[in-house]
């Protein structure tokens, strides 16, 4: 009974973690309907700044500044990687993303050495607390209320606000948007400051749990929450969502059985079989072509 109970609380954490990078990755599809495959990288990267910061700074005053400057990269490249290519073909913009994903990488090899960095401990999140008789840490709890909270948020932002409803209306129809006055280039770069903005908070409670960070460290929580997205239907935020947490709790169930080995190929796995049998995802709307 503990052992289920550890293994669900480690599940929904997770998922919840999966969920704010798979945000980033779902909304920036469903504008630019591209694949911002340097996310995961964003989000390795917000890890390593908070190490850094924290090392001269009080952790309070990190966490917030590291937010900041994450949303600054995010910022600076959709400026610089995908804004001058916004008319070049599709694949054009995708091998881009796949420069920046391997630029910050070797940047952040050069900067650490390619030794692990051990994320600082966060009083409140790092302390452990014990439910049902199962020791866990306080993020595994606090993790999905955060999640769903920021959630809402976004939702509200999204239905309620002039800015959401022009993102709307450029994920409808990008060039018609655009010859009513939208001002594209805005939209776009708001969707990636709320997508950098989610993945740094998302790496505060992820590397709180796994505290050690490579360079590598963004390269499967990012393409597990890209696989979420296209799961729970790319392009929907509350698809990618719930296919982050059913993700991370499978994922969770499968390192806690003798098939612990597997976990990884499951999620792939579990790709494959999406885009074989419901190619639009569980929440993705099917697109019709006009002639």
């Amino acid at each position: 009974m503990q052992y289920g109970i550890s293994i669900l609380l480690s599940g929904i954490s997770l998922g919840g973690q999966y969920a704010l990078i798979a945000i980033g990755y779902t909304m920036v599809y469903g504008i630019l309907r591209l694949i911002n495959f340097a996310h995961g990288d964003v989000f390795m990267v917000a890890g390593l700044m908070t190490v850094y910061l924290s090392a001269s700074l009080p952790i309070w005053v990190s966490l917030p500044l590291t937010a900041v400057l994450t949303v600054l990269l995010g910022f600076v490249i959709e400026r610089v990687a995908y804004k001058p290519l916004r008319s070049a073909p599709r694949m054009s913009v995708m091998i881009s993303a796949i420069g920046v994903s391997y630029l910050l990488q070797n940047l952040a090899t050069y900067i650490t050495g390619g030794l692990p960095q051990m994320y600082p401990e966060i009083p409140g999140l790092s302390a452990t607390v014990t439910i049902a008789g199962t020791s866990t840490k306080w993020v595994t709890i606090i993790t999905p209320f955060l999640v769903v909270a920021l959630v809402i948020a976004l939702t509200q932002l999204i239905n309620r606000t002039k800015m959401g409803m022009a993102m709307r209306a450029v994920a409808k129809d990008f060039e018609t948007s655009q010859l009513m006055g939208i001002k594209i280039n805005n939209v776009i770069s708001i969707t990636f400051i709320i997508g950098s903005f989610l993945a740094a908070v998302g790496s505060m409670l992820y590397f709180t749990n796994y505290q050690s960070i490579v360079p590598l460290s963004g390269s499967l929580p990012g393409l597990r929450a890209f696989v979420a997205a296209v799961f729970g239907g790319i392009g929907s935020i509350p698809g990618a969502v719930i296919g982050a947490f059913l993700i991370g709790i499978c994922e969770s169930i499968i390192k806690g059985s003798d098939w612990s080995v597997f976990s990884d190929a499951f999620t792939f796995a579990l790709l494959i079989v999406v885009l074989v049998v419901k190619p639009t995802g569980l929440f993705g709307e099917k697109a019709t072509d006009k002639v």
